[in-house]
Order: structure tokens, then C-alpha cells, then sequence
């Protein structure tokens, strides 16, 4: 009886028959197949890697662990440029300084800070907080500030009704006429000088800050052809500034600055009057004698001033003495005063 065949056992290669090559595998289309992947090394058997350090990349895949105590070294390519923040890392915010993440949390990002593209800034200004409520020098900055504005708030309001403005000045009815011949009074002076002026000049200006009108008179005795003496008459109506200061300094202290002149202070017209007098006759032929009133009533000026010049071709060889002249000016003006009032 023949022997049944056994089947083949794992391991076992058919006898290649007498006469014949052993068949041989037939070639794959394509690239050849690729190397087995590499099994893993059990954990017990790989060595302990040391871990990262802060602000040092992870190890990547392929590319051995650094050893502790040797700085790493840069590879001779960077990925993918030099340029390129390290693998893993390209989202990642900066951390505030002195507040480094915690284990498993991110670090705070910095808002606005050069160097983050996805941070963004700021929508508004930062505003400084306010001083402390309970300091004293909180408190004194804002009484300052206050007292300032308090300050400013009266100057403006006293400029507004006390100067400045022509509605506000001090002109107790006065008015500058157009022709101040018709209104100046100066008849004191006919007894000594009877003959009329045919001709007396006149001038005035209107303004915003200032109205002015004058007169000027030529005196002439009976009989004379030519003037004997010369009268002049000025009112000033100050608008938008108060005369007062100066009027005084400049009357008051006029033989100061005028050598030879004498002056004298005045009661009973207007606020302050001064009467500006000199006489360089001496009794001679030559010389002359000057007089001068000046008044002045809250923001209005007044003045009145005679002049007489005796020479060799003067027909008057004695005129009024000075303190004639003086009183005519003194009643005059009272009367002239008064006209110039509305």
C-alpha cells in the first residue's frame, strides 16, 4: 500500500524537481516596498530624557535629546527660514514680565506689545487715576484750580462793567458839541477885552473811545486891529479808559517837567482841578503871561487857557494881571460846565 501524502510543515521547502530552476517571485509594478517601520523600544529599555528647560524648543521627532550641561546647538538649516519662530511655538502670547505662566497655563499676554501680530492695542487712551481723594495735596491742587477759575471769572466780570466799554464810562451827562464857540462861556473876559472875535476856529472828533471839541477865541481890547490876547477852550469825553491817573500826574507835578511854571490846586469844581500860571513881564515891555484850568469830572477833561505876548508891535502894554485872569477862568468854566450837560 502506498504511503498517503503528509501535508507540508511550516518551515519545510518542496524539493525543486530534477531538471528544473527554482521559480523565482515575480517582480512588483512600482517602488520598492518600503523598510519596516522600526518597532518601538520598550519604555523600561529607552534612557530618561532630561526635561526641558524654560524658554528651550521641545525636542522634535528624529533628532536626539540635548544632554544636560551642553548648550544646545543651532542647526545649520532653521525651518523653515532663519527667520521663523521655533515649530510649535507660533501661537504662542508672551507672558507679562514678572508673571511667568503657571504649570499647565499660559502666561498673561501683553496687550500692544511690538513683536505680538495677534496682540491688539489699546481702543483708547490710558487716563491716569485720579489723586487720592483723602491726600492734601489731592486737595490743595484743586482749590488752586478752582480759585483760579473763581479769579478769571471777576477779572472778566469787573472789565465788563467797570472798563472798557464806552456804555460804562463815568461821563456824568457831558456831551462834546460840534461847534464849541457857542457853547464855551467866556464872558468874564469882555470887560477887558469888549471887541468880538468875527472869525473864532473850532474842531471836533467823534470816535467809539474818544469825543473831543475845542474852541479858540482872539481877544482884542477897544480900538485894536489885531488880536491883544488869546483864549482857548477844550472838552475831552474819555469812553473807553479812566483820564484820571494820568490827568493827576500830568497837572499836579506840571512844574516838574515845565521849569518856571507855578501850579495850584483848586476846590470846588468838578473832581480835582489844578490852575498852571506864569508871568515872565516883570513890569517891561517884553514877556508874556500865561494861565491855565484844568478840570477834570469823572471820565470828562476841561481845560481853559489864556495867553497874552507883549513885544514892541503889541498895542497892549498892560494886560490883566494873573490873578484876574485866574478868577475870570475859574467862573467861566463853572459856567461852561454846565452847558456842556445834556
Amino acid at each position: 500500500m502506498s504511503t498517503p501524502p503528509q501535508p507540508p510543515q511550516p518551515g519545510d521547502q518542496p524539493a525543486p524537481r530534477s531538471g528544473a530552476s527554482a521559480p523565482q517571485p515575480a517582480p512588483q509594478p512600482g517602488p520598492s516596498a518600503p523598510e519596516p517601520a522600526p518597532q518601538p523600544v520598550p519604555p523600561a529599555a529607552q534612557p530618561e530624557q532630561p526635561a526641558p528647560q524654560a524658554g528651550q524648543p521641545a525636542p522634535q521627532p528624529g533628532q536626539p535629546a540635548p544632554q544636560p550641561g551642553i548648550p544646545a546647538q543651532p542647526a545649520a538649516y532653521s525651518y523653515p527660514h532663519p527667520q521663523s519662530p521655533p515649530a510649535g511655538a507660533f501661537y504662542a502670547q508672551p507672558t507679562l514680565v514678572g508673571q511667568p505662566g503657571q504649570p499647565g497655563q499660559p502666561g498673561q499676554p501683553m496687550v500692544g506689545v511690538p513683536g505680538n501680530p495677534y496682540a491688539q492695542p489699546p481702543q483708547y487712551a490710558q487716563v491716569p487715576a485720579p489723586p487720592s481723594a483723602g491726600g492734601g495735596a489731592g486737595r490743595a491742587v484743586l482749590w488752586v484750580a478752582v480759585g483760579a477759575v473763581v479769579a478769571s471769572v471777576a477779572w472778566a466780570a469787573g472789565v465788563f462793567l467797570i472798563g472798557g466799554r464806552g456804555d460804562s464810562a463815568d461821563l456824568r451827562g457831558y456831551s462834546a458839541p460840534a461847534d464849541m464857540c457857542s457853547k464855551a462861556d467866556y464872558s468874564s473876559f469882555k470887560d477887558e477885552y469888549p471887541e468880538s472875535d468875527s472869525a473864532p476856529t473850532h474842531s471836533s472828533l467823534k470816535d467809539k473811545a474818544l469825543d473831543e471839541s475845542s474852541c479858540s477865541v482872539n481877544l482884542k481890547k477897544t480900538g485894536s486891529s489885531y488880536a491883544d490876547a488869546y483864549l482857548s477852550v477844550q472838552v475831552d469825553l474819555h469812553r473807553s479808559t479812566d483820564p484820571g491817573p494820568e490827568f493827576t500826574a500830568s497837572w499836579k507835578n506840571y512844574g516838574d517837567s515845565h521849569t518856571g511854571y507855578d501850579v495850584k490846586e483848586v476846590k470846588g469844581i468838578g473832581d480835582e482841578a489844578y490852575l498852571v500860571s506864569q508871568d515872565t513881564t516883570n513890569g517891561s515891555s517884553s514877556g508874556s503871561r500865561y494861565a491855565t484850568l484844568a478840570v477834570r469830572d469823572g471820565w470828562v477833561t476841561y481845560t481853559m487857557s489864556y495867553s497874552a505876548y507883549l513885544s514892541t508891535y503889541s498895542q497892549d502894554k498892560s494886560p490883566p494881571g494873573l490873578s484876574d485872569v485866574s478868577d475870570w477862568l475859574k467862573t467861566d468854566a463853572r459856567a461852561t460846565l454846565e452847558q456842556l450837560k445834556d
